[in-house]
């Protein structure tokens, strides 16, 4: 397959750029790079992954699942309340995204970091709200999205609905699962920057480290590592995520 027959393929499919590394593992700046013609000679494992994208049915999911999306691209929050209650997904710009049910071990590091948040706010008198999945987030405030992060913190109350949270919250956590590495790393990334969210953490604890992203500021992310607290900068560093229990955790084996 060509690049120009690529090209074509995007245009008939909707595809972003982010889209597409998602959903072939390509980074997005060396797709972005490919289609607009700065990288002359891409690789052929680049190239392969690409054209199996392309080659593959118009489909997004991250496990198997026996619910068929037909019609990613399209769909809106009516489709997304009519599926069966046990059908846990998420909805970005009109696709739908299977999300897999958390491990013990995912859960525990998403209420942990929660626990400390509500304790801090607690503590200080704070009107923020802090949340913890699954809670749905109206992200864009269309009908294309809704998503449900493992960790947030709202600030402006009246984005509290009884649904759940109408706009961007300041503050969203995604704790790492690998059959969601790809949709956070990627896709949530941008899609969260662009919504207005002030500052993201992605927390991978395979790797055992953290990245944050605060797109108030001109330098991100910044790695951290599990050995010592990492400052929440919507509160300028007052409040530090001390990870030294969820560390001791995963060296005991948890998953």
């Amino acid at each position: 397959m060509t690049i120009q027959e690529m090209k074509d393929k995007k245009r008939e499919r909707g595809y972003t750029y982010a889209q597409m590394s998602e959903l072939s593992g390509v980074p997005l700046g060396t797709i972005q790079k490919i289609f607009s013609g700065e990288t002359e000679n891409p690789r052929y494992d680049t190239l392969m992954a690409l054209e199996r994208l392309f080659s593959e049915p118009l489909m997004v999911n991250e496990a198997e699942s026996p619910y068929n999306f037909e019609r990613n691209g399209s769909y809106t929050l009516d489709d997304y309340y009519a599926l069966p209650d046990d059908q846990r997904v998420e909805l970005i710009d009109g696709y739908f995204y299977n999300m897999s049910s958390p491990t013990f071990g995912h859960q525990s590091i998403g209420g942990e970091i929660h626990r400390q948040i509500a304790n801090f706010i607690m503590e200080n008198g704070g009107s923020c709200r802090p949340f913890i999945a699954p809670v749905d987030v109206q992200l864009d405030c269309d009908n294309k999205t809704m998503v449900q992060p493992d960790v947030g913190i709202v600030c402006d109350t009246s984005k509290i609905k009884r649904f759940g949270i109408y706009g961007a919250p300041d503050f969203l956590v995604e704790v790492i699962s690998p059959s969601t590495k790809k949709k956070d790393y990627a896709l949530k990334l941008s899609k969260y920057m662009e919504a207005g969210v002030r500052e993201y953490w992605i927390v991978d604890f395979v790797q055992g480290k953290i990245l944050v992203y605060f797109f108030e500021s001109d330098v991100y992310p910044v790695i951290y590592g599990f050995d010592k607290p990492v400052p929440v900068n919507i509160y300028d560093g007052a409040l530090k995520i001390d990870f030294s229990n969820i560390a001791k955790w995963l060296e005991e084996g948890m998953e």
